[in-house]
């Protein structure tokens, strides 16, 4: 702690750092072609600071960033912290229902970003623009109780919050997953996003350099790896899948001598990648890590180590125990599959809060939902995701969330969402659905009736239409028997 910087003035640090040691300004962002220096963004976020604070932001408030990527993110995120409040993050294109769903959970003081008739303080796209007359002058240091609140689908079909222990503090020289203080860092994804969040913002805490892509594009990232000699990036299965699907005579022109550590995470890849990749790159660059947002655990692996241990998602990381339990809450054996549970060095509860949701814990375990097994060697395996969860690009889906919204429909009985195979995305979504008696519905009225209630990237990409009941008398539905059914029959309807 001796040596941790309250992330409201860690910019200031990094700035008189810079100047110190050279006559030119450290740079912090590259946004659109554009560079920030550490200097300009603090000075951007402390008038952005006194703009929240006229607006009654003060120390441990929510405030709820509905922003795409891009400076007034950034800047905004570290002026939350300059007053000591607490971002919660979400997609800025969510739909109504789901946004409302969402501040009714986290009560926000303020909102930032377009929220037309909202019955909470907004603080819109367009009334930032007297920023100018706002002092760059330094606030007072203040530390915010927690760092970050990232929003998250829940398996009732609710939106869950999860509110992170870790006060706003960083010691400005401890580069998180393989990053070195100084590093350049491509952003690929987006922000609202836990491990983009996470990874990218961490890389700022250590003085790093942050190339803002806005929007993912495959060749544009190796372009700007290699123009900006980028030294880490972390990328989704689907972002490797596009690169790697490029033009053989486009990949060759790119072997990323900068290029540290590309580390993968959010979703499974496919071996075939994985091994495409390393033997692109080479196995001591390509890492994969695995872990929940609750931070109560992890692992990762290097490709080197993946070549190894074929399939494994890695060892625990320090900090943490894991193990694997079976229905009885016992320890199972090595080599036997059961639910991953993990135990941070704190105990259960020291890394996170649920804000709209509990957590599952056995004893002081608590699991992540998913199914895996351990070798002798202390090399963790997953067999299977959660049953019900969704990746789909690196983004949870919960299959409840987006039935949800299609049971809303008043032609729609009832529905069962799964998740099947795509060789983009990983996995799809695919909604079956069971019509009133009588009723006539087709796929495109369905999706426009979802898409006013889900973000995009929840809508099902195909729809099935049945007359069979999906429920039993007790309501449950067997979403693994219909995938495996789906999945059998060869080719999956849509």
């Amino acid at each position: 702690m001796t040596n941790d910087v309250a992330l409201s003035s860690i910019l200031a640090h990094h700035a008189r750092r810079s100047s110190a040691q050279t006559t030119l300004a450290k740079t912090a962002l590259v946004v659109d072609g554009v560079s920030i220096s550490y200097d300009e963004l603090d000075a951007r976020s402390n008038r952005c600071a006194r703009l929240l604070a006229a607006r009654g932001v003060g120390q441990g408030d929510f405030v709820t960033l509905a922003l795409p990527n891009g400076l007034e993110f950034y800047e905004t995120t570290f002026a939350i912290w300059k007053l000591g409040a607490i971002p919660n993050v979400v997609s800025a294109k969510l739909p109504r229902l789901e946004m409302e769903a969402i501040l009714d959970i986290v009560q926000p003081k303020l909102f930032v970003g377009a929220l037309p008739e909202a019955s909470i303080p907004v603080l819109g796209p367009d009334q930032g623009l007297d920023l100018a007359r706002y002092s760059t002058d330094p606030l007072p240091e203040v530390v915010s109780p927690h760092w970050k609140a990232i929003t998250s689908g829940g398996s009732t079909g609710r939106p869950k919050v999860i509110v992170d222990a870790m006060p706003a503090r960083w010691n400005p020289e401890d580069g998180f997953l393989g990053q070195r203080p100084g590093d350049v860092l491509l952003n690929p994804g987006p922000l609202y996003h836990n491990a983009p969040f996470h990874c990218i913002f961490t890389g700022l805490f250590v003085g790093g350099t942050i190339v803002e892509m806005g929007k993912f594009d495959a060749l544009r990232a190796l372009e700007l790896i290699e123009a900006h000699q980028v030294n880490w990036v972390t990328m989704v299965p689907t972002m490797m899948h596009r690169i790697w699907r490029l033009a053989p005579d486009t990949l060759s022109r790119f072997t990323l001598p900068s290029l540290r550590m590309m580390l993968h995470m959010a979703a499974p890849c496919a071996a075939w990648l994985k091994e495409a990749w390393i033997g692109w790159l080479g196995g001591e660059r390509v890492w994969e890590y695995y872990g929940t947002t609750e931070a109560i655990g992890s692992t990762m692996i290097s490709g080197t180590d993946w070549l190894a241990h074929r399939g494994s998602v890695g060892r625990v990381r320090e900090g943490y125990e894991l193990a694997i339990l079976n229905a009885e809450g016992k320890q199972c054996p090595t080599g036997e599959v059961g639910e991953i549970h993990f135990r941070p060095e704190g105990g259960p509860g020291s890394t996170y809060h649920y804000l709209g949701s509990t957590s599952r814990r056995v004893g002081d375990w608590e699991s992540t939902g998913d199914l895996g097994s351990v070798d002798a060697d202390g090399y963790l395996y997953l067999s299977d995701r959660r049953n019900d969860l969704i990746i789909s690009g690196g983004a949870n889906i919960y299959p409840a969330e987006v039935e949800a919204a299609l049971d809303a429909h008043p032609a729609v009985r009832t529905s069962a969402v799964i998740g099947l195979p795509d060789e983009d995305w990983g996995a799809r979504v695919h909604a079956i659905v069971q019509t009133v008696e009588g009723a006539v519905l087709n796929d495109a009225e369905l999706l426009d009736f979802v898409a006013e209630r889900l973000a995009r990237f929840k809508l099902p990409k195909s729809i099935e239409f049945t007359g069979e009941p999906l429920r039993d008398e007790a309501g449950k539905v067997r979403r693994a028997a219909l995938r495996d059914a789906r999945l059998g029959s060869g080719a999956a309807p849509g």
